[in-house]
């Protein structure tokens, strides 16, 4: 097979080792292979980053194994063109068991140009998709423990989720609170309500008058300690976003101007794909990549199945909330979308259809600078006319009508 690099590198990484192993091709077209085995500490990284340089090495492989490949990345990221393989696509031939035949397989396909990168981010987009991830954790935990609060009002016989929309409102936060100090007299708990839920203070003395136990009282005092703490932290890691974000205020107004997309969906979206859209040939490879497309499974000519490729778990997270919101903008193009294709596809499919059409907006958005303009929620009406026509003749037709059409302007 043909060189495409004079000198390049595989490497095996796991743990607590390294296995190396060096391809270099002469001036007579021979090949020499060198392999070496390094720890993982800073200390042996840079040695195995200086051994490189001294090699001449301008290329290294290693296969995205858990994120043992991290440390290895961020050193040698600066000197080298690192390419990170999905260990799937790594065709291991008979035989090659051990370590150390790894890290050569992986350097010879190298060699002849045989192995696909995978998209890594630059180091500001890797720390961005840190903290937006986080968020995203903490928020989740935040529901869970609020679904812990429901569950111990509930096992104490008290109500007040039956009144109040939001039990962790400015009434309902203050309610809770007053339970959990003690307070057991249903009159002076709903007395603490504010605004609008006062009209409701009958009922909620009935839904109040609860058994609370002091087991109940230190369970709900924990939860919303637990809750607070939690709602700190997601503030915190809001402002430190926000400051990251500071370079992209464009693209983030941009993305904001799209159905079903705030502060939070936006910044989600950026700190997974990053505004470069160059990195993607085209708007199929971005949902490819998303596992937002469907799949293409076919054998002897018959479709088997469609189902969506294992993409990016974050990114489809972001979108189908987001698809779910568009969904409900009235007279707009997703909502026509979406209704389109609920009835026979179901809501999981259609929401996640959706969600390809907003990823597909945002590549062109993104890629152009443009704003995001409305097509309507007549577009598909539009498209092809004369198809609906047909079906709603057919409809008529079964309903025993016999139907004429007319132009316009000649009916008038």
């Amino acid at each position: 097979m043909e060189t495409i690099y004079r000198s390049c590198c595989g490497l095996d990484v796991h743990s607590k080792s390294i296995a190396a192993c060096v391809r270099r091709v002469d001036e007579r077209g021979r090949v020499h292979a060198e392999v070496r085995s390094f720890g993982t500490v800073t200390r042996d990284l840079l040695s195995l980053r200086d051994w490189l340089e001294q090699e001449r090495v301008t290329h290294v492989a290693m296969e995205s194994t858990g994120v043992f490949w991290k440390p290895v990345f961020n050193i040698l990221e600066s000197g080298f063109t690192v390419l990170l393989v999905n260990a799937r696509d790594v065709k291991h031939v008979p035989g090659r068991k051990t370590d150390v035949k790894d890290c050569q397989w992986l350097a010879q396909l190298l060699q002849c140009g045989l192995l696909k990168a995978s998209f890594v981010p630059p180091a500001p987009q890797r720390d961005l998709r840190d903290l937006t991830r986080h968020r995203a954790q903490l928020t989740g935990e935040h529901t869970r423990v609020t679904n812990r609060v429901h569950k111990t009002l509930e096992d104490a016989n008290v109500q007040l989720g039956d009144v109040a929309s939001d039990i962790l409102g400015v009434s309902g936060r203050a309610m809770l609170r007053a339970l959990a100090a003690g307070q057991t007299d249903p009159r002076r708990l709903a007395e603490l309500a504010r605004g609008q839920l006062r009209e409701k203070i009958p009922q909620l003395c009935l839904a109040l008058e609860g058994h609370m136990r002091d087991h109940h009282r230190f369970m709900l005092q924990s939860l919303l300690d637990h809750l607070k703490y939690l709602e700190d932290q997601i503030e915190r890691f809001d402002r430190r976003i926000e400051e990251l974000m500071g370079p992209f205020e464009k693209e983030l107004r941009l993305l904001k101007a799209l159905p079903g997309f705030g502060d939070r969906t936006a910044q989600n979206v950026l700190a997974e794909i990053g505004v470069n859209m160059g990195q993607f040939p085209s708007h199929d490879h971005l949902s490819s990549w998303a596992g937002m497309c469907p799949g293409n499974h076919e054998s002897a000519g018959k479709r088997k199945s469609g189902r969506t490729t294992k993409g990016s778990r974050w990114l489809r997270q972001t979108l189908v909330q987001a698809a779910w919101a568009a969904s409900r903008k009235k007279k707009s193009y997703f909502q026509s979308q979406y209704r389109r294709l609920v009835g026979r596809r179901g809501k999981k499919r259609a929401l996640v259809a959706v969600g390809h059409s907003l990823l597909v907006v945002i590549y062109h958005v993104l890629k152009t600078g443009m704003p995001y303009a409305e097509l309507g929620a007549d577009y598909f009406n539009r498209l092809d006319s004369k198809r609906l026509t047909r079906y709603h003749v057919k409809r008529l037709e079964s309903l025993g009508y016999q139907v004429t059409l007319a132009e316009a302007e000649a009916a008038a």
